[in-house]
């Protein structure tokens, strides 16, 4: 079985307060975007993970792959697998690609093993595995809130050309998290998306932006290059460190050069 794994963006990011467990209370829009890992599952004798394309570090016990395979296989008879990662997303770059890899093995389990799982079951096993990892079971965009496990779908439009880059440069979410001050917004983002996108650069913001660029001023330059190059709408995806711009047509990312990771791709939500 062959499955694409795609990562997202966030179209704004408040962090609103801190909780008692220690996690933050977000609001987010999740956009899915054409961007994927590959993922190759197949009933095997014995269990097996491996990975080629960008290396991933740490234990492969506690890779998020292994860990939804054996969620299941805690709850359910089925037989071991073998699963293949194609690792083309970066890692530490605010997308979301190992919480996708996570979701997209619960699925394809399900279906592999026709445990018939609901939406709902799914989404709760997810949760378990990390906090925006429940976004990819319906991969639709949604608006965050919690810790970004709690997803309500938005209604808004968005048909634009959007530009990816990635800096090289692996920001670690947990430090990201400690240099935050929460606030409260004064509009919550589930109303500044209606309003026009050409207003979207002056009131959505990404609270993780000014103490990521302090730390990292590349990443500001790189916004402000994307911003000039035209796009009526530039942020650093979640807690960095790549950099999205919405472009109204295609654009020549030549100018950036060739010392980043750059996608293109249409975003088309009705």
């Amino acid at each position: 079985m062959k499955i694409l794994s795609n990562a997202k963006i966030n179209l704004g990011l408040n962090i609103i307060s801190k909780r008692l467990d220690g996690f933050h209370e977000i609001e987010s829009v999740f956009i899915p975007i054409d961007f994927s890992d590959v993922l190759f599952i197949e009933k095997s004798k014995e269990f097996s993970f491996k990975s080629k394309g960008i290396q991933i570090q740490g234990d492969i016990k506690s890779n998020l792959c292994v860990r939804a395979y054996q969620l299941l296989a805690a709850d359910f008879d089925i037989e071991p697998v073998t699963i293949l990662l194609d690792k083309k997303i970066p890692i530490g770059a605010g997308l979301g690609g190992g919480s996708s890899n996570a979701a997209f093995v619960l699925k394809a389990i399900n279906s592999l093993f026709h445990l018939n799982l609901d939406t709902e079951t799914l989404r709760n096993y997810a949760s378990k595995l990390g906090s925006d990892c429940a976004f990819f079971i319906e991969n639709k965009p949604a608006l965050a809130s919690g810790r970004g496990e709690i997803l309500k779908p938005i209604m808004f439009k968005l048909n634009c050309w959007c530009l990816l880059v990635y800096p090289n440069i692996h920001v670690s979410t947990q430090v990201a998290y400690s240099k935050v001050k929460p606030k409260q917004p004064e509009i919550n983002l589930e109303q500044l998306i209606q309003n026009s996108k050409e207003g979207w650069q002056s009131t959505i913001k990404n609270d993780f932006e000014p103490s990521v660029f302090a730390n990292y001023p590349l990443i500001n330059e790189l916004k402000q290059s994307i911003i000039e190059m035209g796009a009526f709408y530039s942020a650093m995806s979640g807690s960095g460190s790549s950099v999205f711009g919405f472009f109204n047509e295609k654009v020549d990312a030549s100018i950036l050069g060739d010392k980043y990771i750059v996608e293109q791709f249409p975003i088309n939500i009705y």
